[in-house]
């Protein structure tokens, strides 16, 4: 019973695709033009260049997640969806935060795992106590 519910449960994560695992190919924001108008150094950490592009027709300034950028420089950063005013926060569009083709097959490597864990759990229960032979 205990191992048919755990193949369930791994059937119903494979179906459920990789979103489960929270891997989405979905763009988050639209991707635009922007120029660097304060950039910052790379030195200590946090840095962060305003930046200036036009979104929905309308001249934004925004600021960027990163540094070592020129003046004047031009770059391709990614607006949010329903970003309005200024002082949007961006981010290069050639970078992804914590994105991994291995979440999947490791997410439901440990699915496996637990669901044995699971498993075995239940059939030490329903066994019970083992008593030792006295010689």
């Amino acid at each position: 019973m205990a191992a048919g519910a755990g193949l369930l449960v791994m059937f119903l994560a494979w179906f459920a695709g990789p979103g489960l695992f929270g891997i989405t190919n979905e763009p988050r924001g639209t991707t635009v033009q922007a120029e660097v108008v304060e950039p910052a150094p790379c030195t200590g950490g946090g840095a962060t260049e305003k930046v200036k592009f036009d979104f929905g027709g309308n001249p934004m300034e925004g600021s960027l997640n990163g540094c070592g950028h020129g003046k004047g420089e031009r770059l391709e950063v990614v607006v949010p969806n329903g970003a309005s005013g200024d002082g949007v926060s961006v981010h290069a569009a050639d970078a992804t935060a914590g994105a991994s083709n291995a979440r999947r097959p490791v997410g439901m490597a440990l699915l496996v795992f637990s669901c044995f864990a699971g498993g075995m759990y239940v059939y030490l229960v329903v066994r019970g106590p083992r008593r030792l032979a006295t010689a």
